[in-house]
């Protein structure tokens, strides 16, 4: 059992090293008395106003505060709740959630974005399942090792389950204190971060660590936020040096700036008697284990790819833009059908235009190499790309009227 539990740390557990508590891989833990100044304000305002009415925040199990925290990872809370509601009422277990098909859970996580989170997720279950025996671990290297779980993830969810003495430094976290001791840099660079790291684990308290931890991050998210930050409710304005010097702009320090790069694909919706032709992409990369529509780098072989296999006509759909963290994508849909065409209702769409002669061989046939046709009208329980999935409500509304939904 962790020495915390009992409310006592062990010096088997901790060293004293340099002025700073660590545990025994080398980690800071909290150090601070909940009596500091800037414990004591911190904690005084998360009791009045901090949030407590979360969905995770009811009945605390590690597994669910596991989840919350990976899903809440590049994504407000507000997006976040009905994702974690579905996810807990399919999968209320760990063991539901490794038992479970990648395909499920991809499905679920839908519209979410990042979705080797879901991947890392799933794979993390399987190993709790496998290793321990489908316990969460509550040793803090054995948490920190799970696939998706970063440092400050470890440490959120073992102090707020078991009010471990270990800070954290999600985006939030980083925010306040960067504000807070004027600190100069990005923190996505290693000296910076390193500097926080020191930082959050002095002011963290050895108690109420559970609380500290969520009114740092309520902090961030309700006042001190990225722009407009309400300094005048703020319980650390008093000692807030971004405060004093009304620069508060300057701090957390910006990423160098880059220009993404752009890309371009054409997306083939192919239809036979109301199916759509997809494909699951491999685990790894962009959209891993998603099912996509058929992609091409340039317009010409994708036409070629029709030509090849007896379609005579296609409809472009509008293009649009779908930005990822690292590049630009542009997609320019393609629509087309086996057999013999029918109208659809959508009046944004170019009309029907003749596919050009074949000029590129294909070898494989077309019926044969889609493997999968999914029915819009009854769809399964798949993980779908996000522009995948708004292009097949497109379908739906194009085909069914305006009210049809995915």
């Amino acid at each position: 059992m962790p020495p915390w539990i009992g409310g006592k740390l062990t010096l088997k557990n901790i060293v004293f090293y340099d002025r700073t508590f660590m545990n025994i891989s080398g980690f800071m833990l909290a150090q601070s008395s909940p009596h500091a100044p800037f414990a004591h304000a911190v904690l005084s305002w998360y009791a009045k106003f901090g949030r407590k009415n979360l969905p995770w925040q009811q009945h605390k199990t590690l597994y669910g505060v596991w989840l919350s925290e990976v899903m809440l990872q590049q994504t407000q809370v507000a997006t976040v709740i009905p994702y974690f509601e579905r996810f807990v009422k399919t999968f209320p277990n760990l063991t539901a959630l490794a038992d479970a098909p990648l395909d499920e859970v991809l499905h679920l996580w839908t519209g979410l974005g990042y979705y080797a989170r879901a991947r890392n997720l799933h794979k993390a279950a399987q190993i709790m399942r496998d290793q321990y025996g489908g316990m969460f671990p509550t040793e803090f290297e054995q948490v920190w090792a799970l696939p998706g779980v970063g440092r400050s993830t470890a440490g959120a969810v073992l102090s707020s389950c078991l009010n471990a003495p270990y800070p954290i430094l999600d985006g939030n976290v980083k925010r306040v204190l960067s504000r807070y001791f004027a600190i100069d840099g990005w923190p996505g660079e290693k000296k910076t971060e390193d500097r926080l790291w020191q930082l959050t684990a002095q002011v963290t308290p050895t108690e109420q660590v559970a609380d500290f931890n969520q009114a740092m991050m309520d902090l961030g998210a309700m006042v001190c936020t990225r722009t407009k930050p309400k300094c005048d409710l703020c319980p650390l304005k008093k000692d807030c040096r971004a405060n004093a010097e009304q620069n508060w702009l300057a701090y957390p320090g910006k990423k160098p700036k880059k220009t993404l790069p752009e890309r371009e694909s054409y997306f083939l919706l192919l239809e036979q008697n109301g199916k759509i032709a997809l494909e699951q992409r491999e685990n790894s990369g962009l959209w891993g284990g998603l099912y996509c529509f058929p992609q091409f780098t340039e317009k010409q072989a994708l036409l070629a790819y029709l030509a090849a296999n007896g379609i005579k006509q296609y409809q472009e759909w509008p293009a649009f833009r779908h930005t990822f963290s690292h590049f630009h994508l542009d997609i320019y849909p393609i629509y087309a059908q086996v057999g013999g065409l029918t109208e659809t209702a959508d009046v944004d769409c170019s009309p029907w235009k003749k596919v050009p002669e074949k000029t590129e061989e294909y070898q494989s046939d077309l019926l044969s190499a889609v493997k999968y046709w999914y029915d819009p009208q009854h769809p399964e329980p798949i993980g779908l790309a996000t522009p995948v999935k708004n292009l097949l409500t497109q379908y739906v509304r194009n085909h069914y009227g305006k009210n049809g939904i995915l």
